[in-house]
């Protein structure tokens, strides 16, 4: 009878269609509930750090084994409380279907492992990118082969001097490639307010732009206010950075409710505001386009509201949402990053308590 139960509960979550606002012909999605499967080795999730989709449309987990309770990593306190569960290694890849591939990562030879996972990025050669926000540590980004072999580290752990600085970063939030360039772009991030731009294959410094394109200012803006005006400079922080097919560089800048576009020299092309009466910790948390030719579609996870905004990319304009604060399927707890594959399937992942990945099959 139990069996029964679960299996009519989880038909009825598979039919939640997460929806509730939206124009005529804009994508929709359902959550599918069974997305991933559950993790072996009595593992668990921390909180999400960052979510990716590969060329092989693998989906890569990027988690904060440090973020467990006591109670939730039982098994593994000296001694035992409990059955369940053990901390997941911070990285973990996983299929289509949701089966865990491999997993790997943490302290090692010749490296620095970032104290609070943030943001991953798993590139052409399917090298994977890591980058890291303590506040007292992280200062780095990582490279690893996609078996975790270390292949590079840009940065120091520790040591930071500041937006302007062609030498360190300051707390990272992320770190994509720009394959035909060569070129790898930082979202610097919690402790610094800028872009930063590195050579990928060397590490050599290029360039780096603040707020409208303009020199980075490390001054104190106070709270944001809805009701002044636009800030001149990012706050902190810098959340994502997300390149288009047609070169544009789209910027988190969450606590101020927008996204900022550039041209790849840093050249501001224009803004975008989102929900700006948020307050809080802000509305753009993490953007990503959708997978047709045009990019027609901006998807941009806010985590204040939790929900996952649908806007033209054109003109910015939202023409459909989905999701509310809750802990049911197809809800969200502090939606913290997102990911895309190549059907216009959309991965998410969760921060605070939320610590949990989910999927949504696009339906059209």
């Amino acid at each position: 009878m139990t069996t029964i139960r679960c299996a009519v509960a989880l038909a009825a979550l598979a039919l939640f269609m997460t929806a509730p606002v939206r124009a005529e012909g804009v994508p929709e999605f359902r959550v599918d509930p069974l997305w991933p499967k559950p993790l072996p080795n009595n593992w668990i999730f921390g909180q999400i750090g960052g979510i990716a989709v590969d060329h092989h449309d693998h989906v890569w987990v990027y988690q904060r084994p440090r973020t467990l309770t006591d109670d939730e990593k039982g098994a593994a306190v000296d001694p035992p409380t409990s059955k369940c569960c053990k901390p997941a290694p911070p990285v973990l890849e996983f299929d289509t279907d949701g089966n865990l591939l491999q997993a790997w990562g943490g302290e090692g030879a010749g490296y620095e492992w970032p104290r609070s996972e943030h943001g991953i990025f798993v590139d052409a050669n399917d090298h994977v990118w890591l980058a890291g926000n303590d506040k007292d540590n992280d200062a780095q980004v990582l490279e690893f082969t996609r078996d975790g072999k270390f292949v590079k580290q840009i940065g120091e752990a520790r040591h930071t001097e500041g937006s302007n600085s062609t030498r360190y970063l300051g707390r990272p939030a992320l770190a994509i490639v720009d394959e035909p360039a060569h070129e790898l772009y930082v979202a610097d991030g919690y402790g610094n307010k800028r872009i930063v731009v590195f050579d990928a294959r060397t590490g050599e410094y290029k360039r780096h732009w603040g707020a409208y394109g303009k020199a980075p200012d490390d001054a104190d803006p106070g709270k944001y206010d809805p009701g002044a005006p636009r800030a001149q400079q990012f706050r902190n922080p810098v959340h994502c950075v997300r390149i288009s097919r047609d070169g544009l560089v789209y910027v988190c800048d969450r606590v101020n409710d927008r996204f900022q576009v550039f041209r790849k020299d840093g050249t501001f092309v224009t803004e975008y505001v989102l929900e700006p009466n948020t307050r809080f910790v802000g509305s753009v948390w993490d953007i990503v386009l959708s997978e047709d030719p045009e990019q027609k579609y901006l998807y941009v996870a806010d985590g204040t509201n939790n929900e996952i905004h649908i806007l033209l990319r054109s003109n910015g304009k939202q023409v459909g949402s989905f999701g509310r604060q809750g802990r049911n399927a197809g809800e969200f707890h502090w939606v913290h990053a997102i990911a895309i594959d190549s059907r216009g399937n959309l991965f998410s992942g969760e921060v605070d308590t939320g610590k949990r990945v989910q999927k949504f099959t696009r339906q059209r």
